[in-house]
């Protein structure tokens, strides 16, 4: 059997990609593209690697494919520096590499969302670089955001914001000005206030529309605009404050008339092309304004991902974000790992209270069992959901990782990000052996760990009870069920202290998230559980960290 095929016919996804409203309950799947698949050889994934095993996505049953930046760049950060917008990086390939992922993902019914950098761009972009070149006074520095310092001699930054991978978030030149990057240096912020910037980007979202893509995930779509002036945070602690407070270059209110005028562009084309964005705000009730109907679709649940395995906790956020999404007509998302956070699988393997960034890979066994039961919770939500390639079989977090291997710049500048983005971005596996367990021929730019193949596609196709087959038999009965997806309410179930139960229609969902097995009514006919799960005499014992599916039809 092929490695990008399951034991399972293919689902019906033509069919499902067409429908209306598709982006209300659909299934994403986010494919980080130099880690996927290399078709070349040469160490790094690229487009043709992924439009190879478009057939495994749509076996796996997902709707849509979401790409992480491939676009022309020096790579400063992994390509969330973009020097040319309407290219291919050489390392990925071309713009006819795109076009044909594309089609053949729309020939295999898979929507495609592409990621936008709006926010900045990299040092090496052509206005940048030309605004250097002019010098003081150049038009084209009223782009971005440069600035005289301060001190007697201009010596000093323009304000003390820093960086979020660390250091100040202003470089000086030569000719004494400084630049604002709230990121690394190599990532000047644009000024949203001037309307070339504006002007450019919307040409941008035409050309990759004319394309064909379905829609994008707008990076740091919460950063565009800076409050008036640029003021000082007069030395609050930055770190603590991002994602827990409006900082006057994050979540400003100024960024949803860009958004409004986006959304015109977008529906000048056919085909509900969908806007998601990376919004980290401080409540989901800031976030849901991003997703006012006149917006964007979708925005990340970022409040979601970072609570703790937890029954209470996950309850608070749950009812928060439904209730949030209501009023605006916008569907939940739910999420748990991403290219930017330790995966799930290591996070639950680790004491609570160390965020999503964890240095540690904890007790493996626990970490894998509670993953696959959050992966159950998460799909019986109401809304959309977000999967991160290789979650579906299980990963963890690659910790131990040379230091002279690491690429991530938060991880070389200090007291900024955790650094370690590296641990979640190594190349998955493909099959059981080979010299990249099949990721491709000519090693990984990452080290991948000797049990890679036991975790490999390969291994787990058609092997009752691995992860993967989970996901696919999840992602089968989610699309099978007339209660399961779009939605915007759960009615919650009387259960034991640490267990979550809930019914949505005649489906029924109950997560264990205690250490000790529960008793608990047998709702009806079992549809599938992350573990093993006994039944007798009208209960069930459900044992720790398991989440099952009834159906009461």
């Amino acid at each position: 059997m092929s490695q990008q095929q399951s034991a399972a016919p293919a689902p019906a996804i033509a069919t499902v990609a067409r429908r209306r409203d598709w982006w209300r309950d659909a299934v994403i799947y986010q494919v980080y593209p130099r880690s996927f698949a290399d078709s070349n050889g040469d160490g790094m994934g690229d487009l043709e690697g992924v439009r190879a095993r478009l057939p495994y996505l749509r076996d796996l049953g997902v709707d849509a494919v979401w790409l992480s930046p491939f676009y022309a760049s020096p790579q400063a950060d992994a390509g969330y520096d973009v020097a040319d917008y309407r290219a291919v990086d050489p390392m990925f390939g071309n713009l006819l590499d795109a076009d044909a992922l594309i089609r053949d993902a729309h020939g295999l019914g898979l929507r495609i969302i592409v990621d936008l950098v709006p926010n900045h761009s990299s040092d090496q972009y052509e206005w940048f670089k030309r605004a250097l070149a002019e010098g003081p006074g150049s038009p084209l520095r009223d782009r971005y955001h440069f600035r005289p310092g301060k001190g007697e001699n201009g010596e000093l930054p323009p304000n003390d914001w820093e960086s979020i991978f660390g250091g100040p978030a202003w470089t000086r030149l030569a000719d004494g000005e400084w630049y604002l990057h709230l990121f690394a240096p190599e990532q000047p912020d644009f000024n949203w206030e001037h309307p070339a910037v504006g002007d450019e980007f919307r040409s941008i979202l035409r050309f990759w529309l004319d394309m064909g893509v379905d829609g994008f995930r707008i990076d740091v779509a919460h950063g565009l605009v800076k409050a008036e002036g640029l003021p000082d945070l007069g030395g609050a602690d930055q770190l603590k404050l991002l994602g827990n407070d409006v900082m006057p270059f994050f979540d400003q209110d100024g960024v949803h008339e860009i958004y409004r005028q986006w959304r015109h562009v977008l529906d000048e084309y056919a085909g509900e092309r969908i806007f998601v964005a990376e919004a980290w705000t401080p409540t989901v009730e800031r976030t849901a304004n991003y997703v006012r109907p006149d917006e964007l679709h979708q925005a990340f649940n970022f409040q979601y991902l970072s609570t703790e395995w937890d029954a209470a906790e996950l309850r608070k956020v749950i009812d928060r974000t439904l209730e949030a999404m209501r009023p605006v007509g916008a569907p939940a998302t739910w999420v748990l790992s991403n290219h930017d956070v330790t995966r799930h699988a290591t996070r639950f393997a680790n004491p609570p209270g160390l965020g999503t960034q964890i240095r540690t890979a904890g007790d493996r066994d626990l970490g894998l069992r509670r993953a696959r039961a959050a992966t159950l919770l998460m799909l019986a939500l109401p809304g959309s959901a977000y999967i991160y390639q290789g979650e579906e079989l299980g990963l963890p977090d690659v910790v131990d990782l040379p230091d002279e291997v690491r690429q991530d710049p938060a991880y070389f500048r200090g007291a900024g990000q955790d650094g370690f983005r590296d641990g979640c971005r190594v190349p998955i596996p493909w099959t059981r052996e080979g010299s990249s367990y099949g990721f491709g021929a000519g090693g990984s730019w990452l080290p991948q760990p000797a049990s890679w193949g036991e975790l490999s596609i390969e291994a787990q196709t058609g092997t009752a009870g691995s992860t993967l087959e989970l996901y696919r038999s999840a992602l089968s009965v989610r699309r099978a069920q007339a209660d399961l997806g779009a939605g915007d309410a759960v009615e919650w179930l009387r259960s034991p202290e640490g267990v979550l139960a809930f019914r949505r229609g005649e489906f029924v969902c109950v997560a264990n998230t205690g250490g000790e097995s529960v008793t608990i009514p047998a709702y009806g006919r079992v549809l599938l559980a992350s573990g093993e799960l006994t039944e007798a005499d009208g209960e069930a014992k459900l044992p720790a960290d398991t989440t099952v599916w009834w159906t009461t039809a």
